[in-house]
């Protein structure tokens, strides 16, 4: 039995076990809440003193933040959760609702600080304590760029649609906070007292496109769509990878947090018995699972030559290209 494939050799949904995912992404997460609690306490003590627009922009940031961390928190331990009666399918999609909760809340944010912003730039005000603002700042830079670096090797293991939402904030942030820092110099040390509102404004904006980025990757998940081209070709191969099996069309796939569904029909020889057709599909079954051992694996075999037309038509591939 042919097997090309290095077990985890790249990540992403499916190429961990459950349990190796969830204690990766399980550490992440607590990563993330703690970084998230000491910005917002030091950016709020910094706000409080200097009165900044843009440090009140960034401690909004860091505030939504930290609900979202939370809130991944509790989402990638639900979702590496094993299927039980209620939910066949796993409960992988609690990822997908808390990255959609966090676009939500960084979109909601972001008008909020575009109100402020624009009222600070009608009404100018000077930063005061310039000093301990920008040593948060930087505080503030330092531990979120330690954070992401921890995330990035976090998502290239498990490809967890949640860190890589929590990560997206934090890497905003780490930008937004080096935006920050400028605009407190300029504010505070130059005396471009409107260098403030408009740095807000500029982290408000950017926090609205991180928030499409973010929601575009949970929708994917929640109205399943296909994995990358990249991983469907993969999954053909391996399922072709048996001379036995004559042919292999009907691929779906879908992706639910750490998880991964998928279900194809094959050609076998008519004259197989139930017995050798079973045995061939599970060899078949058993190579896909050595290259995602999070899969949901669904296989139906059809006698070459001989399958009359089955299953709706809504569901069929009208791409018009074989698939194998």
């Amino acid at each position: 039995m042919p097997h090309d494939v290095h077990t985890h050799a790249a990540g992403g949904p499916g190429k961990l076990a459950p349990q190796d995912a969830r204690a990766i992404t399980g550490r992440a997460t607590i990563a993330s809440v703690s970084v998230a609690l000491v910005l917002v306490v030091a950016k709020l003590a910094a706000w409080l003193a200097s009165g900044s627009v843009a440090i009140l922009a960034s401690l909004a940031d860091s505030a939504l933040d930290l609900a979202a961390s939370l809130t991944t928190f509790f989402a990638v331990r639900y979702a590496a959760s094993p299927a039980d009666r209620e939910h066949r399918f796993g409960h992988g999609k609690a990822e997908a609702l808390a990255s959609l909760a966090q676009a939500v809340l960084v979109f909601a944010s972001a008008l909020y600080l575009i109100y402020e912003s624009v009222r600070r730039f009608i009404e100018p005000q000077p930063i005061q304590n310039e000093g301990w603002a920008l040593a948060v700042m930087l505080l503030s830079i330092a531990l979120t760029a330690a954070l992401i670096w921890y995330q990035s090797r976090a998502v290239s293991k498990t490809g967890s649609v949640a860190i890589v939402g929590d990560r997206a904030h934090y890497t905003v942030d780490l930008a937004t906070n080096m935006v920050v820092v400028a605009g407190v110099v300029l504010a505070g040390f130059i005396g471009v007292t409107r260098a403030d509102p408009v740095i807000g404004a500029i982290v408000a904006l950017w926090l609205v496109w991180t928030a499409k980025q973010v929601a575009g990757g949970a929708l994917n998940q929640l109205l399943d769509r296909e994995l990358p081209d990249a991983e469907r070709a993969r999954i053909l191969k391996l399922a072709a990878a048996d001379p036995r099996i004559l042919g292999v069309h009907m691929l779906r796939t879908r992706a639910a947090g750490p998880l991964i569904h998928i279900q194809f029909h094959v050609d076998l020889k008519p004259d197989l018995t139930l017995d050798a057709a079973h045995k061939i599909l599970v060899d078949c079954e058993k190579r896909i699972l050595d290259a995602y051992p999070a899969a949901d694996i669904l296989i139906h075999p059809d006698p070459e030559g001989r399958a009359e037309p089955h299953g709706s038509d809504f569901f069929r591939q009208e791409s018009g290209q074989p698939e194998t």
